[in-house]
């Protein structure tokens, strides 16, 4: 086991970094423990945040069930949304270390947030600096939810408190780092626009996929 001080030293940095984003995580996953206990129980809730750990899927497969859907329905909406981890998945796999378990597991840590700041920009990935990110953002997101379920009677309808508009500012937040040259801002604009049009029509999850083809058109100005 490392000691303290190397830890410090490898994680400090992402786990510092990604504060801010875990404080909106935790904020997002209070939103959701309040809106999933009357729906799933408050056991199954928690067990959702820390076993899923992906809030667009969670709530996507809450929304599902709540209109009556069944599990297998839920089950796709998360699966859709979380395509986008494929990706991720492979551009962060050279940048890991050791086996192919040590590899997999290494993975778990892939999120939005901690991925995009991890990016080095020339197709690699600060692989301590991610893991740094997500080890406060995972803890942050399931006390979020446990709060919101212990809490739901007292905090009401997340709604009255703007919860529901953390998820924009999030991922705009997150855009907004990434935006390092006018390739990206076109990729982004175009993505958006994929995204707007498909959202009326399109079942949950469709628009994001559909709008990561946009990444397509930057490689290909590259």
């Amino acid at each position: 086991m490392l000691p303290a001080s190397e830890l410090r030293r490898r994680f400090g940095p992402g786990f510092r970094a990604g504060l801010p984003y875990s404080a909106a995580g935790l904020l997002l996953s209070i939103s959701f423990g309040v809106l999933a206990e009357p729906v799933l129980g408050g056991i199954e809730a928690i067990v959702f945040s820390a076993i899923v750990f992906a809030g667009t899927a969670q709530f996507a497969a809450l929304a599902v069930i709540a209109d009556g859907g069944g599990a297998e329905a839920a089950i796709a909406a998360g699966i859709l949304l979380n395509t986008r981890f494929v990706a991720m998945g492979f551009a962060f796999g050279p940048s890991t270390t050791g086996g192919p378990l040590a590899r997999a597991l290494q993975g778990q840590a892939v999120v939005d947030a901690s991925w995009a700041m991890a990016n080095r920009g020339d197709g690699t990935f600060d692989r301590d600096f991610l893991l740094g990110a997500t080890a406060s953002a995972y803890p942050a997101w399931v006390i979020g939810t446990v709060i919101g379920v212990l809490g739901g009677d007292v905090l009401g309808d997340p709604q009255d408190f703007g919860l529901d508009g953390l998820f924009p500012a999030f991922f705009l937040g997150l855009l907004v780092a990434e935006a390092r040259d006018r390739y990206t801002v076109t990729v982004a604009l175009i993505g958006a626009a994929i995204a707007l049009a498909l959202t009326p029509v399109a079942p949950p999850g469709v628009p994001i996929i559909a709008a990561s083809l946009a990444v397509v058109i930057g490689v290909r100005r590259r």
